[in-house]
């Protein structure tokens, strides 16, 4: 997980910092610790995660962490607190296939313009490296399964193409200047402190509170589409490392992040279920609602992870149900009831 010196000797930026995954970097790199400027204007991210990481590293690590709430649509007080700054870990964004469709103009202005925004002021500052977070989604109606880096199909939401003009951003920026960036296209995150309230909530979060709550569980389609499911920590341990890894001038721009194993929703429903029931007997009543697929979702969904496997050093192969079970604990401690 990149060099603890590196981590000791170096400030970092987290942007997003207040969000599901940068509040696991955030943690990670306190706990080395690391220097961090954490950059969010709570709009999806929550000071509750900030507060729970707080609790989680000793008050030293936590004095060590700036928070700046600002918006990265325009330039504010966050761009001097790149001041400084070996690297970039760019976490803010929209994340929301839906969210996208009903406005794709807000998407565009997060995701495109606030990402332009934040590398521009990565150059300013000089700083490092940029890792920044890409998407599953850029694969977009290519069939290829798993999906790999060099093979992209047209783009099925705005949010998928929002991404994609990162992708292809970073790859001008870094021709044109010099900076060099690091996209890591993220396969169905999960983990603890992710918000499982609201329409846009991802899946895992908002059945695991679903069944512990004794509610229906609706799956989108027939239950047989896929998805590559992968730890939080898997995506923590991937961007601290694509920060500080030595790479060589050969070494791949895009990185897939996931498992590279798929699971169907239907057994995802079964393997949730199974954890609840610890904590919930009653939940072996839960059947799944079926109803009609989402636009813009695919209906298989894997990662070719060879490419990270190699430079990255994720494990091939690796289970996930530990993960999940610790995941289903948090949200057993954190739901009344």
């Amino acid at each position: 997980m990149g060099g603890d010196r590196a981590m000791t000797a170096s400030k970092w930026c987290v942007t997003g910092v207040a969000g599901f995954i940068g509040s696991h970097l955030l943690e990670a790199l306190l706990r080395q610790d690391a220097s961090v400027v954490g950059v969010d204007n709570l709009s999806t991210g929550s000071s509750g995660n900030l507060e729970e990481v707080r609790n989680r590293v000793t008050p030293e690590q936590w004095g060590r962490f700036q928070f700046v709430e600002s918006d990265i649509r325009q330039r504010g007080p966050w761009v001097t607190a790149l001041d400084g700054c070996h690297w970039v870990l760019h976490q803010a964004a929209i994340g929301s296939v839906p969210r996208s469709l009903e406005d794709p103009a807000e998407t565009h202005e997060t995701n495109v313009t606030g990402f332009l925004n934040v590398m521009l002021a990565a150059r300013e500052a000089r700083v490092t490296r940029v890792v920044y977070a890409s998407s599953s989604a850029v694969y977009g109606d290519c069939t290829d399964n798993p999906a790999r880096e060099d093979r992209i199909g047209a783009p099925l939401s705005p949010y998928a193409l929002s991404k994609r003009f990162n992708e292809d951003y970073s790859a001008v920026l870094r021709r044109c200047y010099g900076l060099e960036a690091i996209g890591l296209r993220y396969f169905n995150v999960f983990g603890p402190r992710q918000d499982p309230a609201g329409a846009y909530a991802a899946v895992i979060p908002r059945w695991i509170q679903a069944m512990l709550a004794g509610r229906e569980v609706r799956i989108h389609g027939d239950g047989q589409s896929s998805r590559d499911f992968c730890p939080v920590q898997t995506v923590v341990h991937a961007n601290l490392t694509a920060a500080t890894a030595a790479l060589s001038s050969e070494a791949p721009a895009v990185f897939n992040v996931g498992l590279g194993a798929a699971t169907t929703l239907n057994h995802l429903f079964e393997l949730i279920r199974n954890e609840v029931l610890k904590a919930r007997p009653e939940a072996a009543r839960i059947t799944p609602v079926h109803g009609d697929f989402r636009p813009g979702d695919v209906r298989h969904s894997c990662a070719d992870i060879q490419r990270a496997v190699q430079w990255l050093g994720l494990k091939a192969g690796a289970d996930f149900t530990a993960d999940l079970r610790e995941t289903v604990r948090w949200f057993a401690r954190h739901t009344e009831g």
